[in-house]
């Protein structure tokens, strides 16, 4: 049996489970289809990149319908990112690239112990000004960072939006905007590598991952409290930020 054939069920989960936090996923499916016999390069990175795109692009059509999503934060957030991204990826600068995934790691970690301890930021109507700075100065900032250590920066966007101030149901549902919108250039500037993809594995993947998208924004637009959505997610970054230090610092 091919193992590649388990990996549409897999992924009809972690989509499922991601999709309710505004991230893509690209962060399991890459290492998943390498582990399952896929070429790294050449079809584990596009394949990923395109199933993060199918994911957070579900969800975030999802949302818009509920009216869960921040465009005022999500569109300048999402521009600069894809913005910047390639310029981290093209800076010529001497910084060593471990310090800063342990920066982000330990942001990450952070982030996920104040969701699960019950701590609340201070909230506040913030006005279309802070909203653009909000965008614009974390976009940059973050898309330049990811692009420099090569992650997609989906898993930083919703605890920044937290602790900034958004409900976490709002700032899961801008994260699903913002993380279509850089996983897109992220993807097209993949896709040129691609060689010889196993079509039927695409399609089933895509399937998969879009089902369970489907599945988990609606639960999540529907039914989930805040309160639910915020220990999940903790749950889920304290899993990413252990990945970022084992895979990219140790």
């Amino acid at each position: 049996m091919n193992l590649l054939f388990l990996a549409p069920p897999i992924f009809f989960i972690i989509a499922f489970v991601f999709s309710m936090l505004g991230m893509g996923g690209s962060q399991l499916y890459i290492p998943i289809l390498f582990w399952l016999g896929m070429n790294f390069k050449q079809e584990a990175i596009p394949l990923g990149m395109l199933l993060n795109v199918v994911n957070s692009s579900s969800a975030a059509f999802v949302y818009a319908k509920k009216k869960l999503i921040d465009w005022r934060v999500a569109i300048p957030f999402g521009i600069t990112m894809v913005i910047f991204a390639p310029l981290g990826t093209l800076a010529n600068i001497k910084l060593p690239t471990k310090p800063v995934i342990l920066i982000f790691a330990l942001f990450t970690a952070t982030a996920a112990i104040l969701m699960l301890s019950g701590w609340k930021p201070k909230r506040g109507s913030l006005s279309l000004h802070q909203r653009l700075i909000l965008g614009i100065c974390s976009g940059s900032i973050l898309g330049f960072f990811a692009g420099l250590i090569g992650r997609g920066g989906g898993g930083f966007v919703v605890p920044l939006l937290y602790i900034a101030g958004l409900d976490p149901k709002t700032a899961a549902a801008t994260s699903a905007m913002i993380v279509t919108f850089s996983g897109s250039s992220s993807f097209i500037s993949h896709i040129l590598t691609a060689a010889k993809p196993h079509w039927l594995i695409w399609i089933l993947c895509v399937l998969g991952v879009f089902l369970g998208s489907q599945t988990g924004s609606r639960l999540m637009a529907k039914r989930l409290k805040s309160r639910a959505i915020k220990m999940i997610f903790g749950i889920v970054l304290l899993g990413v930020a252990a990945l970022l230090i084992i895979k990219g610092v140790i």
